[in-house]
């Protein structure tokens, strides 16, 4: 039987699932999508799919699929927040660490100071220029790159994992204590 334009679709998006799960690499996705495009029957499209295994729908799926928009964090009620929020946690992340130890060496420049009764050569400047530079670096890289919501997604799932394996060992006592 000759394959239909939604046909040749649909395995075109087969073909783009397993790519995205790791099944094909990029070289053998464009050959298989170029011959899914140019299939005229039905067993043209079938031989392009033969060595994938079935999809599983969603709902009967047991991975749970990370969400583009939003993702779970620990301490929220409804279980997700905006992206925002992650970008927010991540950005506090990188650079708490810069703005606690900047405090710290200004706070000692301005107490010689005080104490020498005299301004001296603000000497911070070294350790927050090269430093910030970095950090601004790292920030926008890391933005564009969407490293917040993945290590947003990391965290959950290593949540999930200690959960579950809490959950398989019940008579484990509790790490607070």
């Amino acid at each position: 039987m000759r394959a239909s334009d939604s046909d040749r679709s649909a395995v075109a998006d087969r073909l783009r699932v397993a790519l995205n799960e790791g099944r094909l690499d990029l070289h053998e996705y464009d050959e298989r999508l170029q011959r899914a495009y140019a299939a005229r029957t039905y067993a043209d499209l079938e031989v392009l799919l033969t060595d994938l295994p079935p999809v599983t729908p969603a709902q009967r799926s047991g991975l749970a699929p990370a969400a583009a928009s939003t993702v779970s964090l620990p301490g929220d009620e409804a279980g997700q927040v905006p992206v925002r929020g992650v970008t927010a946690r991540w950005l506090a992340e990188v650079w708490s660490p810069y703005l606690r130890v900047i405090a710290i060496v200004v706070t000692i420049w301005a107490v010689t100071s005080l104490l020498s009764q005299d301004l001296l050569y603000f000497w911070p400047a070294w350790v927050a220029g090269p430093w910030g530079a970095v950090l601004v670096v790292r920030t926008v890289t890391g933005l564009a790159g969407a490293e917040p919501r993945r290590e947003a997604i990391r965290r959950q799932r290593r949540r999930e994992r200690k959960r579950t394996k809490r959950a398989l060992n019940p008579n484990d006592p509790p790490s607070g204590l």
